[in-house]
């Protein structure tokens, strides 16, 4: 009886110093070891209540420790829920983690003004960080085959080495529009008769600027280089205008690709934000381990993806009024 009202008031004040923010107080009591999976009288955790009122760093540090993001209240809502529900951006959830996935990249501004090179099997940034990579292929070829399911017209956003864009090209759509900042990788397209397909429009530039040259679309595919979470979340503002009731919206799921934890924890973020908009995201699995020999990754600074398994996002929007 002592010993769980010891483990009750040690919890009790994780909870306190999760609602105050206190970060410092968080830290010592976790070094202390109090447990971080606690649930209080109202049935919430400590990282229920950081994320609640907004305390980003307090957050990041629990998640670290291991408190569970997907734990529920009462009322069935997890810490993304009462994030979101607070209009918490998933950013300010996990804005140090999401740098992560960049490893100190460049910012999108940086990488557009850099050299890149070519290879048969990558495209490299002046820092020998990989762009895209021939490993990517089949992922390439699944994203394409979900986003022309229903044929049409087709949005591509970051054009790399093109696999992805060859893939689509094999379903024939109606039109094919392609959007690709770095000015040497636009070159490369037109030199490789891009530009000359009947039914491919290539909007050279960033897709914030191109925006307003945008139309609606029955598939949509995202994967840009250089830039953080927040710039796809701004890019998901858009999808209600982008993407056509019945159309397919996916993106390439390399966030925190590293890290096994927290690459579930941003699928489960990504899928609530869509939610939120009115899209419902499915995650399928995809194995890629026999695709990652250690020699995929010679001369490459930094291996991106270290997972076994992919999730590919298969997003559609949700009519409730059916």
């Amino acid at each position: 009886e002592s010993l769980s009202a010891d483990m009750e008031d040690k919890g009790e004040k994780l909870c306190e110093a999760a609602r105050v923010g206190d970060l410092a107080g968080i830290t010592s009591l976790i070094c202390a070891g109090y447990d971080v999976t606690y649930f209080d009288a109202d049935g919430l955790t400590p990282l229920m209540h950081a994320a609640k009122l907004g305390h980003s760093e307090v957050v990041r540090k629990l998640l670290e420790a291991g408190a569970p993001w997907n734990a529920l209240s009462p009322s069935s809502l997890s810490a993304g829920d009462f994030a979101m529900q607070n209009g918490v951006q998933a950013e300010l959830i996990l804005g140090t983690i999401a740098r992560n996935a960049k490893e100190d990249g460049h910012s999108d501004a940086g990488y557009l003004e850099d050299r890149v090179s070519f290879s048969e099997d990558k495209l490299m940034d002046a820092d020998s960080k990989a762009v895209m990579m021939a490993w990517e292929k089949p992922l390439m070829e699944s994203h394409a085959k979900a986003i022309c399911s229903g044929g049409g017209h087709v949005l591509n956003i970051g054009f790399g080495m093109g696999l992805v864009d060859m893939a689509i090209q094999q379903y024939h759509p109606i039109s094919h529009t392609i959007v690709e900042a770095h000015p040497e990788v636009y070159d490369r397209m037109l030199r490789n008769g891009w530009g000359e397909k009947e039914n491919v429009k290539i909007l050279f530039g960033r897709w914030q600027d191109v925006l307003p040259q945008l139309e609606s679309y029955d598939g949509i595919f995202f994967d840009t280089y250089g830039e953080y979470y927040e710039d796809m979340r701004e890019f998901h503002q858009h999808l209600p205008k982008l993407l056509k009731p019945e159309g397919i919206y996916s993106f390439f799921n390399g966030l925190c690709g590293d890290n096994a934890f927290f690459h579930v924890v941003y699928c489960n973020i990504v899928s609530l934000e869509l939610e939120n908009l009115g899209y419902t995201t499915q995650l399928i699995p995809l194995p890629v381990k026999d695709c990652l020999a250690e020699d995929v990754w010679k001369g490459v600074r930094q291996k991106y993806w270290q997972l076994d398994t992919y999730y590919l996002p298969v997003c559609h929007y949700t009519d409730d009024s059916v």
